[in-house]
């Protein structure tokens, strides 16, 4: 308990935030309780409870740093200095990257979000996570704005609309390869690359100028 001391507030919720991971990824976030944390962690419920005030709020930590990952994997294929496809391309890699990487998050960014901040009732990391969904948003409309104005995309896209299309088709088409490989290949004989790949392209070809 004493090395345990030693160590920033930071480590120990970092700790607790990953045991609760692997428990929401393995039994999901009603099945897990507190004490299953503790226990995962190598923490009493009581020093459990020092850390973190709820589930919820652990749920809000990873959901948040999942957000920022995602955040840092569209920015930089949006930095890129190529050509509108290739970015589009870039973009499409890093939701699948995203969603390799955080499965169980992947659904749960695209679910419901609270965006009545008026009252108290919500977590920090709820209007964080809202504020980076946002600027995701921005650099998507940004995207969208820059192909059209290259003549490489319609000039008629209605650009929200456009943008939350995209998220759902995009993630839908992901989220299919991912839960049907198997059936994918056996029935069409493509691997999930390559399925993607043929749903990245036809969904471009729907905004693209071409």
């Amino acid at each position: 308990m004493g090395r345990r001391k030693k160590e920033p507030r930071s480590a120990h919720r970092e700790k607790i935030a990953a045991a609760a991971s692997v428990l929401f990824m393995e039994k999901g976030i009603a099945a897990t309780s507190m004490d299953d944390i503790a226990k995962a962690a190598g923490y009493s419920k009581a020093t459990l409870y020092v850390y973190f005030k709820n589930k919820e709020e652990i749920t809000g930590i990873l959901v948040l740093d999942s957000m920022k990952k995602l955040y840092g994997y569209i920015s930089s294929a949006l930095e890129q200095q190529e050509t509108t496809r290739t970015k589009y391309d870039l973009i499409c890699n890093g939701l699948v990257r995203y969603q390799e990487e955080f499965p169980f998050y992947f659904k749960m960014v695209l679910d419901k979000i609270n965006i009545n901040f008026e009252s108290q009732d919500y977590l920090p990391e709820e209007k964080e996570t809202y504020h980076i969904g946002e600027k995701i948003n921005g650099k998507l409309k940004d995207f969208l704005i820059s192909g059209i104005e290259k003549g490489d995309l319609r000039d008629n896209l209605e650009i929200m609309p456009a943008i939350f299309n995209f998220w759902g088709m995009l993630s839908g088409i992901i989220q299919l390869a991912t839960n049907k490989e198997e059936y994918i290949k056996n029935l069409m004989g493509l691997s999930k690359s390559q399925f993607l790949e043929y749903g990245f392209n036809m969904l471009y070809c729907s905004i693209s100028n071409q």
